[in-house]
C-alpha cells in the first residue's frame, strides 16, 4: 500500500461541512462588521454583523472578542470567495422557535423588553424571535398611548404560535386579569364596611374618584368627598393622590368609599352652636327666589327666607344679597333630625314682645319648598 503524501493527510484531516450543518467555531478576528471563525475547515467562516443580530445598534467589537467559541450554522461552504458563510441569529431563531413552542404548550409566562411600540401593539424578541403583542392583550383597560412601554420589561404569556407564517402572538392582559382577580380575592377576605383604609387616586371624573385600594377600585362619590360642598371633583384630587379612606359600604365586588369621618362631622355639635335663639354668622352659599342658602361652617347650611331678610319687603334675595357676602342672623329654629337651620336678619331687629312679628320669623322650611315647587307646576 502506497503511502499518503503530507497534502493528503492535511486533507483527510480536515472536516467536510454542508449547508445547514451547525458547528462550532473560535472567534478569530472581530470587525465593526464582521466575525472571523476558524470552523476547522480548510477555509475560515464568516459571520456578518446582519447574520449575527437583527439589533443594528449592536457593535460587534464589545459583544464577542477573538478566543471565544460559538456554535453557528453554515449558509454556504463557498461565499464566492472561498470562505464559507455563517449565520447566529438564524440557528438562535430555530432554537427560539423550540423555547417559543415549548412556552406556547406549558402556558409559560416569558419576560422581555419592549423593542418596539407599533400602530397596533407592541413588539418584543426573544431568543431571536420576534413576538407581536396586539394593543388589545398589552393591558385588561384601554390603552390610549402604549409609548410608556417602550424599553420596559414586561411579562406575557403566548396565546397563538404559527411558525409556518411565522406568526407568534403575545398575552399581557390575561396576566394581568388574573393577578387582580386574586388581589381582588385577598383584599374582599380582609376589609370590612366601617374600616379605614389607604388608596391610592386612579380616576377622576365630573361625580367622583376611583381609589385603587390595591388591586380593587372604589368608588370616591362627590357628595362623600367632604362634608361642605364640592363643586368638582377635579378642583380637590388628582390622579396619583394618597388618600386614607373609610369604606362606607361594600355590594358585591362595588365598593362605596367616603372622606366624611365622623370625628369631623359639623353636625356633631351642631344643637348646641345653632340652638334657637342664638346669633350666628356665615356666608351666602346660593340663592333662589324663595330665599338664601347661609354657609355656617362647611356642611351646615341653613335657610334664610326671603321674608326674614329685612323688616322692609324684599322681592327676591338677590335684591339685597349677593352670593359669598358675610351675614348675621338669628336662628329660628333647629330640627338636628332633618340637619335643617331656619335664619332670620329681620328679627335682630325686631323686639322680642312684638308677637305678630315673632310669628313670622318661624319658618318651615319643608313648606316653602313645597309650595315653590307647586307654584311652579
Amino acid at each position: 500500500m502506497s503511502e499518503l503524501t503530507f497534502e493528503q493527510m492535511l486533507e483527510e484531516s480536515i472536516k467536510t461541512i454542508h449547508s445547514g450543518e451547525v458547528v462550532e467555531g473560535t472567534v478569530i478576528d472581530v470587525k465593526p462588521d464582521e466575525i472571523v471563525l476558524n470552523i476547522g475547515y480548510k477555509s475560515d467562516g464568516i459571520l456578518t454583523k446582519s447574520e449575527y443580530t437583527n439589533d443594528s445598534s449592536v457593535n460587534l467589537t464589545e459583544v464577542v472578542k477573538p478566543g471565544d467559541t460559538m456554535e453557528v450554522k453554515i449558509l454556504k461552504v463557498n461565499d464566492g470567495e472561498g470562505q464559507v458563510a455563517l449565520t447566529y441569529k438564524r440557528l438562535a431563531a430555530d432554537r427560539g422557535n423550540k423555547r417559543i413552542e415549548e412556552a406556547y404548550n406549558n402556558h409559560e409566562v416569558l419576560k422581555a423588553t419592549v423593542a418596539q411600540v407599533l400602530e397596533g401593539g407592541l413588539s418584543v424578541v426573544v431568543d431571536e424571535v420576534r413576538i407581536f403583542i396586539p394593543a388589545s392583550l398589552v393591558s385588561d383597560t384601554y390603552e390610549k398611548d402604549l409609548n410608556k412601554y417602550a424599553g420596559q420589561e414586561i411579562e406575557f404569556v403566548i396565546s397563538e404560535y404559527n411558525p409556518k407564517r411565522r406568526r407568534y402572538i403575545g398575552d399581557r392582559r390575561q396576566l394581568i386579569s388574573a393577578r387582580k382577580a386574586e388581589l381582588q380575592k385577598e383584599l374582599f377576605e380582609r376589609i370590612h364596611e366601617g374600616d379605614i383604609v389607604e388608596g391610592t387616586v386612579k380616576n377622576v371624573t365630573d361625580f367622583g374618584a376611583f381609589v385603587d385600594l390595591g388591586g380593587v377600585d372604589g368608588l370616591l362619590h362627590i357628595s362623600e368627598m367632604s362634608w361642605g360642598r364640592i363643586e368638582h371633583p377635579k378642583k380637590v384630587f388628582k390622579v396619583g393622590d394618597q388618600l386614607k379612606v373609610l369604606i362606607k359600604e361594600i355590594s358585591g365586588s362595588k365598593i362605596a368609599l367616603s372622606l366624611k369621618f365622623e370625628d369631623a362631622n359639623p353636625w356633631k355639635d351642631a344643637a348646641s352652636k345653632y340652638a334657637a335663639g342664638n346669633v350666628v354668622t356665615g356666608k351666602v352659599a346660593r340663592m333662589t327666589d324663595f330665599g338664601a342658602f347661609i354657609e355656617l361652617e362647611p356642611g351646615v347650611d341653613a335657610l334664610l327666607h326671603v321674608s326674614q331678610i329685612a323688616k322692609e319687603h324684599v322681592e327676591k334675595p338677590a335684591d339685597v344679597l349677593s352670593v359669598g357676602q358675610e351675614v348675621t342672623a338669628k336662628v329660628v329654629d333647629f330640627n338636628e333630625a332633618d340637619k335643617k337651620i331656619s335664619l332670620s336678619i329681620k328679627a335682630l331687629t325686631v323686639p322680642e314682645h312684638t308677637g305678630e312679628d315673632s310669628d313670622e320669623v318661624s319658618v318651615d322650611i319643608d313648606a316653602v319648598i313645597a309650595a315653590q315647587e307647586d307654584g311652579a307646576e
